[in-house]
């Protein structure tokens, strides 16, 4: 990388500059589309977590963007040299952190050609073909959930594509709340309190934040291992009680389906008839479990939706839609716009006036808004439900297959019950005898399943992450990488074991 003042590169830029010429556009975008078949091939050779250290890539860099114009093929050429070294691999077969973000050849296209029209979806006026193909996927996809009719367009509910879970959970408790405090007065902004358990995703409080709760009335309710750390009904409506007492207002409850460190399972039905006592609204996070909740199976972790005010789920993370991709539907479209909606005067236009079409700016938080609904059409139709649940149960079996594996080795132990494709686990306490250890068994547990995971991580071989459940130390292997295969579970069987006996060995 660098500056080729001396050189004249054909790059499609000589003589007058044009960004868009279309014979240049085929032949760099060949190069670009040959250089990630490439990857996806070799991903699986690469380090799954970068290896690099903080700062690598400034030692790499030029002071200063290049004066002249540079050839396609060293762009990536340094992409190859400098950034991918970088990276860390989440299509690799050999990814087990976090929630997976499983890519797939239609949803990679969709966001091609989302990307090439380039459209600025705000309104049905600026593009009507992303506004109602909108509409029309967000429907596809609530019947093969099975959600209530009052969710879909067809039930006078409605859907809409945000970026991410947080902008979700936000825009619906901005929406509770001026519904609360048109009932209240604003004056009361103070006093309104919203509800969580201590395994909500950090998003429902950053919303709280940024919605203008206050801090003092987020209510992350605990929640035990006898309850598999899901919200129960009675914790909840204590908390409630005890809120009201204290001349607060009960506002928002976000229940989860499938939490992040455990994917726990929060109980629709009776938290939904706790809030409904005390007209508070309940959106349903499902980020990482929604997928699986097409399977007829595992429909069931969603009885009680019914009775709830949102819902939200997150193609991007194991339903093979490129990020960003956060499917959300309302009961009540009108709450979102009442709370959301801005109409200046250069937006003005005929068809947002005869009140015949859905401005989607009004159901976000951005006025600007990408073609999402192209790359989940384009997974929709290119799969089809039966091979997309085809695909979700491969990987839940892959995770049963793991659970198994570690029931053979009496060293370890599954620390709460799989749901879905996450297996959370750790070399158990009683590893750990002797009666003259400074620390108890728990906590050598969990020093040594920290280290190990790190040793593990640093392989480069396989990478999981970690949560503390109920102050055990347990490490998270999220099945849900669209190249991953039985034999890679194996394999990362295999490679817990081993740093697992060199570990043991030196302790």
């Amino acid at each position: 990388m660098g500056s080729l003042q001396n050189q004249k590169p054909d790059n499609g830029f000589s003589g007058t500059m044009k960004p868009l010429d279309p014979e240049e556009f085929r032949r760099q975008g060949h190069l670009v589309i040959d250089f990630l078949a490439d990857y996806y091939k070799n991903v699986e050779k690469y380090p799954v977590r970068s290896q690099v250290e903080p700062g690598y890539l400034k030692k790499r860099m030029p002071e200063s963007a290049p004066h002249d114009p540079e050839p396609i093929e060293e762009i990536l050429r340094d992409v190859q040299k400098d950034i991918v070294p970088g990276i860390t691999h989440w299509q690799s077969p050999n990814y087990f952190a976090y929630f997976p973000s499983s890519g797939s050849i239609a949803g990679f296209l969709g966001e091609v050609l989302s990307t090439g029209f380039n459209i600025v979806g705000f309104n049905w006026m600026s593009s009507p073909a992303a506004t109602e193909l909108e509409s029309i996927v967000m429907d596809w996809l609530g019947k093969m959930l099975d959600l209530p009719s009052e969710f879909l367009f067809s039930g006078g509910g409605g859907g809409v594509l945000q970026g991410t879970t947080c902008e979700a959970i936000l825009c619906t408790l901005v929406a509770a709340r001026d519904q609360m405090l048109k009932k209240i007065g604003r004056e009361n902004i103070n006093k309104l309190v919203v509800y969580g358990s201590d395994q909500t995703h950090s998003a429902l409080q950053k919303a709280a934040q940024i919605a203008g709760i206050n801090p003092q009335n987020f209510r992350a309710v605990a929640t035990t291992k006898a309850d598999a750390f899901g919200l129960t009904a009675d914790a909840f409506r204590a908390t409630i009680e005890s809120d009201i007492a204290a001349g607060l207002f009960p506002l928002f409850l976000c229940a989860t389906i499938g939490t992040t460190s455990s994917t726990a399972v929060d109980p629709l039905s009776p938290l939904c008839a706790v809030a409904e006592e005390y007209g508070i609204w309940v959106h349903v996070d499902a980020a990482y479990a929604g997928s699986a909740c097409i399977l007829p199976e595992h429909r069931h972790f969603l009885n009680g939706v019914e009775n709830a005010h949102s819902f939200s789920f997150n193609a991007h993370k194991w339903f093979l839609t490129t990020l960003d991709c956060c499917c959300m539907w309302v009961k009540d479209p009108s709450a979102l716009v009442k709370a959301l909606s801005t109409y200046p005067e250069y937006l003005r236009n005929k068809a947002s006036e005869s009140k015949q079409v859905v401005d989607y700016k009004d159901w976000q938080i951005t006025l600007s808004r990408r073609f999402r609904s192209l790359k989940l059409w384009m997974v929709l139709r290119s799969y089809g439900v039966d091979n997309l649940r085809k695909f979700l149960r491969s990987h839940i079996k892959m995770a049963k297959n793991f659970e198994g594996l570690i029931g053979m080795d009496k060293r370890f132990e599954v620390v709460v019950p799989r749901n879905f494709a996450t297996v959370c686990f750790r070399i158990s306490p009683l590893e750990f005898g002797g009666n003259h250890q400074i620390v108890s068994k728990e906590d050598a547990a969990n020093n040594f399943n920290a280290k190990l995971l790190e040793t593990i991580n640093e392989s480069g071989k396989i990478y999981m992450t970690h949560a503390i459940i109920g102050g055990e130390y347990v490490m998270r292997f999220a099945v849900g990488a669209t190249l991953t295969e039985n034999r890679h579970v194996i394999l990362a069987w295999k490679v817990v074991q081993e740093h697992a006996n060199a570990l043991l060995t030196s302790s």
